[in-house]
């Protein structure tokens, strides 16, 4: 009797905790799998498979309307960076930022012992040419009278030669210095252009030098009512850019205005930094809004294309032909082949075969090619496998 009742308790504690246990939840039906009718692949909408997918819209190859960066600057043909020939101390300053000059006006004089030894050389050429005439015309008498050799004579003609391009060397020099006259050593720095001083590097008592860099210029003068505009065209986009064409130009520090400038100049070289071309517009700036090296953005019109533009992960090659995935309507794709070739930034330019506005497959377009090579395949394998 002892023995059994602990038997029977155990089979009681069994019965117990299977009637405590939760009754065990109906199996779900399995998800459908993909439907392969040809090139047409349907999937369920609750697929999971369908998360694997990703789509994107097909778009022109390119927009009509392009944008591109620069800058505005000076322009070069109306502006001169003016540094000093002669090393001195800057004794006097006569043009100030802003104002206007004239070809040939002072802005500035330099104290200069080396543009008075210029001078000096010029007054000593003269006076040398002046003792050289005289020597010839002496010696002309005297070898007419007899009284000299010919010899003579001959060397007071090639000391006059001497002296007279001696006087043209030093002359010249001190025509390019734009000194004569009296030996005082004040150089006068002069404008050698009509326009505006917009920008004074020098100040009263400063001593300057040639070799100063061309970097910092004393003076520069350009005329502001016209500017450059210097677009950085990526390389990509050079066939777009031509001369003549019309930029619209837009600055961010005057936003809602535009400004038209028309293309001058687009480089032959690509700069191998930033991989992009050169180009340069001018700009009516009469009215000096504008100022130099102002941020701008330019917007240029292009010619509209036919051509589509996909990302190449959506574009397969099978054999000879380039195929993508549309999708038709939800879980609904449907294989095309296509005219399609490699196009720039990691995209395909198509020309046939999609239309604009379509959605095609951009991730998983080989797992759909899959299915379909599966489905092709599978008759075969059924027949020969043995029965």
């Amino acid at each position: 009797m002892n023995l059994r009742f602990p038997t029977a308790c155990a089979l009681l504690g069994l019965l117990l905790l299977a009637a405590c246990q939760k009754p065990a939840e109906p199996l779900k039906p399995p998800v459908p799998g993909a439907s392969v009718e040809g090139n047409v692949i349907s999937f369920p909408k609750d697929s999971p498979q369908l998360s694997t997918l990703r789509t994107t819209t097909v778009a022109p190859e390119r927009e009509s309307r392009v944008r591109i960066n620069g800058r505005t600057a000076w322009d070069e043909t109306l502006t001169s960076r003016v540094n000093s020939p002669v090393a001195g101390r800057v004794s006097a300053l006569l043009a100030m930022p802003g104002a206007h000059l004239r070809r040939g006006q002072t802005m500035a004089v330099i104290s200069s012992p080396e543009f008075g030894q210029t001078q000096a050389e010029a007054r000593r050429a003269e006076n040398d040419l002046i003792f050289a005439e005289r020597n010839l015309a002496r010696a002309n008498e005297l070898l007419k009278a007899g009284v000299i050799a010919l010899k003579e004579q001959q060397a007071a003609e090639n000391d006059h030669a001497r002296a007279r391009t001696e006087r043209e060397r030093t002359l010249a020099k001190e025509r390019l210095y734009g000194g004569a006259g009296a030996i005082d050593q004040q150089f006068k720095l002069v404008s050698p252009i009509d326009g505006v001083v917009v920008q004074r590097q020098v100040t009263l008592g400063q001593e300057i030098r040639p070799e100063q860099s061309s970097d910092q210029p004393l003076f520069v003068i350009s005329n502001p009512a016209r500017l450059w505009v210097l677009l950085d065209v990526p390389e990509i986009l050079t066939r777009e850019i031509q001369v003549g064409e019309l930029v619209r130009i837009g600055v961010p520090a005057l936003p809602g205005e535009t400004f038209s400038a028309r293309v001058e100049y687009v480089a032959d070289a690509i700069d191998p930094q930033t991989r992009t071309v050169r180009a340069r517009a001018a700009l009516d700036n009469r009215d000096r809004r504008l100022k130099a090296e102002m941020y701008i953005t330019g917007d240029v019109e292009i010619p509209p294309t036919t051509a589509l533009k996909v990302p190449s992960t959506a574009v397969y090659l099978l054999g000879d032909t380039h195929y993508a995935f549309v999708e038709e309507s939800t879980g609904r794709f449907v294989r095309r082949a296509l005219k399609a070739e490699e196009g720039s930034l990691g995209s395909m330019r198509v020309s046939g075969g999609l239309v604009m506005g379509e959605k095609v497959v951009a991730d998983g377009a080989l797992l759909l090619q899959q299915l379909i090579s599966q489905k092709a395949t599978a008759p075969r394998n059924a027949a020969a496998a043995p029965r």
